[in-house]
């Protein structure tokens, strides 16, 4: 039986006791605080970790009358949908800290506007924040805002996306690479001869890091396995049907034998249609369990989904802030998302 156990009214009175100081001075190591030796530092800790002390955190926040915000910083909806998943998510985790005095501010961006996440942020910064959640759709004004967070002590964590090389509290989302890599295992299963093609849709695409990220991974399987399918590439721009019509028409009119088509993020809906349209039976893995999407898996024009729980990378992001922030827990490790490969067979039992 451990000490905690043992001693049910242990608490911050008796670790100040056993470590002969102040119960400010406890109170300050529990909120790493300044102005502690750090040898009377590790005699408190110590303390702690031997009696597996764990504070009240309800009760030590009612009694300060302490309140945290944390700002949210994802795509307004979009085309596909996508993002009303993971912000069902930070609804859940928002209504689950509001008994502790912490408040969540959700702030929109237009992912075919960069400046519009500018714009947010700037918002963002007029507020007295204690951590962002952001999807960094864009690298290079990510990484400003990564700066800016940096230079304020503002701890950020980034959803459904990453960019290397910053200091965020961590990243909750998709393995890109094995992401792609995994899909590719199933278009292996799925196509023995014929070419491969993978498609990027994207308005954005020089900014889209994680579908190219996720086209690494696809290619890194058939070099891997000594694969000998020729792999095609397009990457489609406009993402209105006409314009994927006429891209998929002057790809496939050109490039006779395509058997398999991989897209990669959750417009694969879209060149589902275009299949629908022209009478086209070809294996066809793409992203996201949305409306769209499923519809087409039903249809059978779908074969594979990778789907990487968008509502829980919402739920996660806060309550990971909320671990940050207001219980002080430091080196909080990358969350990856479960890589599920959905089907018409078992779309019916599946949940975000």
């Amino acid at each position: 039986m451990s000490k905690s156990l043992e001693n049910k009214e242990f608490g911050v009175k008796e670790i100040a006791r056993l470590a002969n100081v102040s119960i400010a001075t406890v109170d300050r190591v529990l909120h790493n605080r300044k102005g502690v030796s750090e040898a009377t530092k590790k005699r408190i800790n110590d303390i702690i970790k031997e009696f597996d002390y764990k504070p009240n955190i309800i009760a030590s926040r009612l009694a300060s009358k302490r309140t945290s915000t944390f700002a949210v910083l994802i795509p307004s909806s979009t085309e596909t949908g996508f993002w009303e998943a993971p912000l069902s998510g930070i609804d859940r985790a928002s209504k689950n800290l509001k008994q502790y005095g912490i408040t969540v501010r959700k702030f929109f961006f237009d992912l075919n506007d960069k400046n519009s996440f500018l714009k947010q942020v700037a918002e963002i910064m007029q507020l007295q924040i204690d951590g962002i959640l952001v999807a960094p759709s864009f690298i290079e004004e990510a990484t400003q805002l990564a700066s800016i967070c940096g230079e304020r002590k503002i701890p950020y964590v980034f959803i459904n996306s990453d960019v290397p090389g910053q200091n965020s509290v961590c990243y909750i989302g998709p393995h890109l690479f094995c992401s792609g890599y995994q899909a590719a295992q199933l278009m292996d299963f799925a196509v023995k001869s014929g070419k491969i093609l993978v498609i990027n849709v994207s308005k954005e695409l020089d900014q889209y890091h994680h579908l190219l990220r996720k086209e690494e991974g696809f290619r890194a399987y058939f070099e891997k396995n000594n694969r000998k399918l020729e792999i095609l590439k397009i990457d489609i721009k406009k993402t209105d049907a006409s314009s994927i019509a006429f891209a998929l028409d002057e790809v496939l009119t050109k490039e006779k034998g395509v058997e398999g088509v991989f897209v990669t993020n959750s417009r694969v809906s879209s060149v589902a249609h275009y299949f629908e349209q022209k009478g086209m039976d070809k294996v066809l893995i793409g992203y996201d369990f949305l409306k769209e999407n499923i519809k087409y898996l039903e249809l059978g024009l779908i074969q594979f989904l990778i789907c990487q729980k968008p509502e829980e990378q919402g739920y996660r992001g806060i309550m990971t802030l909320h671990r940050y922030a207001d219980l002080n827990e430091r080196n909080i490790e990358d969350q990856f998302m479960p890589i599920d490969i959905v089907t018409k067979e078992n779309y019916r039992f599946y949940h975000n």
